[in-house]
């Protein structure tokens, strides 16, 4: 089943965009206090930095590009850095030809938002999930599913063979619910088992699936598939960690050593995994140990690191930038944020849990509310024909019979081929073009732009960091300035019309009359209404810099008026 992961390579431009910095990359070092395991530091306003005593902070290279690219693509047009009474100006930006909304689709999607959020009220956060979860166990749950011959013909069904802790606390108000939970994992483990033989030779596999409760709390299921120690032929295990935390190195790490001792003697499994399960949870940045006893070698020393940006500690954007071209994932980015249904087709299991995952993460500071089932069993394609938004995986030998389903408004992506199996057409076009063309640019440099930049080792997490930072900025440039139209007095309400009219772009303003329809967006702008306070993650960080970075004055706005004046004078002569 193993096939390649990396069909496609963007090309990087042969010219480069000159990067022109006219100032010392440093932070000024009294940052806002930090609430939130996400939060960065705070830096002074770009380009433009004032003079201080304090002790600085070094930035990376490839923010300050960042910022330099998204400004050439953009123009002098910004967002104004001071909301504006009365009814907005309409203004054009160059002769962008993105799509007008759809009146009939637009009104159907507000309904459905609506309902949405008010049978779910609680829009989940990144940030918050995080804080949340700083005092809880590091797992909850490790299971082995293995594959036994069914009845009926030559085939196997997985079921769960191994589980610690046995049983669930009876006095947990969600054991029912976890214990339902619990039913469905074996699928997922195995979602092709029907496909199965004995083998002598198999490659051990990491992979991930998440499973989501009534309230919305998710389950991370991180996975390794292995061939059992003996001789001849033999069937495959999945060892299974179930856990609350999304942090897919670190699993992956415990998840080759329970591989290892398995292979010296099963015994030696639940006795490392109680030591795993007593160890304090790792704060973002921090480093735990655990210590066990191996036969042969004595007592060792496990040592678990979670990174300091723990917002990318579950994502590899590698993987999603080698299975597709960068002008097909920001399609597939545009479906995403209008939340539409969209498969991803590979051959492996590991491709489509890391593909899904990083596709997700690229939407922060907004949250995917909806259906994500990385890797859907053969036995469950019927549920791709929900008329409700989704993210799903589903493996090749699938996709025939995906093609027979009547799903609709659906974007199929083959990850292996770097193609669309099925698109509804205006995906190129969703996006605004200049912003669209500015993530374009640092996606396809993106090579260069981390190689320019000396800051940092480690190419994965400048990789991680630099796709985050793009995106952030894209949102930054949409929706940085929402901030400036919520109401002071009173109830604290997004003034919806003066919020989109005050973006000076044509094709942005398009964008939003859509996107403002999304339960994503709904869901932000009502957690912000409800709390005045509260964490700045990077993408509240980067949007105060950005309004600060242009502010206008009085006079500037003054001398405007003159100049407007003086143009209809020499107009009339």
């Amino acid at each position: 089943m193993a096939q390649r992961e990396s069909p496609c390579t963007p090309k990087l431009p042969p010219k480069p965009l000159k990067l022109r910095v006219e100032r010392k990359e440093t932070l000024t070092a009294t940052p806002p206090t930090p609430t939130s395991p996400t939060e960065a530091p705070h830096r002074t306003a770009f380009p433009k930095r004032p003079t201080t005593t304090h002790k600085t902070y070094r930035l990376p290279q490839y923010v300050n590009k960042i910022h330099v690219i998204f400004d050439a693509k953009r123009g002098r047009k910004r967002v104004k850095s001071q909301a504006q009474g009365g009814s907005a100006r309409e203004e054009t930006s160059g002769t962008e030809s993105d799509p007008e909304d759809n009146t009939n689709g637009g009104s159907r999607r507000s309904v459905y938002v609506q309902s949405t959020l008010k049978r779910r009220p609680g829009y989940r956060t990144l940030e918050r999930d995080l804080i949340q979860l700083q005092q809880q166990q590091l797992f909850q749950l490790f299971v082995v599913v293995s594959l036994r011959k069914s009845s009926p013909g030559n085939t196997y069904a997985p079921e769960i063979t191994q589980q610690f802790p046995n049983k669930f606390a009876k006095s947990s108000r969600h054991s029912r619910e976890a214990e339902d939970r619990l039913k469905a994992i074996p699928k997922f483990c195995f979602p092709d088992s029907q496909d199965w033989r004995p083998s002598g030779d198999l490659p051990s596999e990491t992979f991930s699936f998440v499973l989501t409760g009534e309230d919305g709390s998710r389950w991370f299921c991180y996975c390794r598939k292995i061939l059992p120690c003996g001789k001849g032929k033999r069937l495959p295990e999945v060892h299974c960690i179930v856990s609350r935390l999304g942090c897919f190195n670190l699993f992956a790490k415990i998840l080759e050593e329970v591989e290892r001792r398995r292979e010296i003697c099963p015994a030696l499994v639940s006795p490392f995994m109680c030591s795993v399960m007593e160890a304090p949870f790792p704060a973002p940045g921090r480093t735990i140990t655990v210590k066990s006893f191996l036969p042969g070698s004595g007592n060792e020393v496990l040592t678990l690191c979670r990174p300091v940006d723990s917002r990318l500690e579950h994502v590899d954007f590698e993987s999603l930038l080698q299975c597709l071209s960068v002008g097909r994932l920001l399609q597939v980015f545009a479906s995403l944020l209008l939340e539409r249904r969209v498969i991803f087709i590979a051959n492996k299991l590991s491709v489509l849990s890391r593909c899904g995952h990083a596709a997700l993460a690229l939407l922060y500071p907004f949250t995917w509310q909806h259906t994500f089932v990385p890797v859907l069993p053969a036995s469950m394609l019927d549920i791709s024909c929900s008329p409700t938004p989704f993210l799903m995986g589903a493996l090749a030998p699938c996709l025939p019979e995906l093609l027979e389903l009547p799903i609709e408004e659906v974007l199929i992506v083959d990850l292996c081929a770097d193609k669309f199996v099925k698109q509804l057409g205006d995906e190129d076009c969703i996006l605004p073009s200049k912003l669209q063309a500015a993530l374009q640019q640092i996606l396809e440099e993106r090579g260069q732009i981390l190689r320019q930049d000396g800051d940092r080792t480690g190419q994965q997490c400048e990789l991680s960091s630099l796709v985050s930072e793009a995106f952030v900025h894209f949102f930054v440039e949409l929706v940085g300035h929402y901030s400036l139209h919520m109401g002071a007095s009173g109830a604290r309400e997004l003034q919806r019309e003066s919020f989109c009219k005050s973006h000076p772009s044509r094709g942005a303003r398009q964008f939003l009359q859509l996107f403002m329809d999304t339960q994503m967006f709904s869901g932000f702008i009502h957690d912000k209404e409800l709390r005045k306070g509260g964490g700045k993650g990077l993408f509240e960080v980067r949007a105060a810099e950005y309004l600060a970075s242009n502010p206008e004055s009085e006079s500037s706005g003054f001398l405007k008026g003159l100049k407007g004046i003086g143009m209809k004078f020499l107009q009339k002569k």
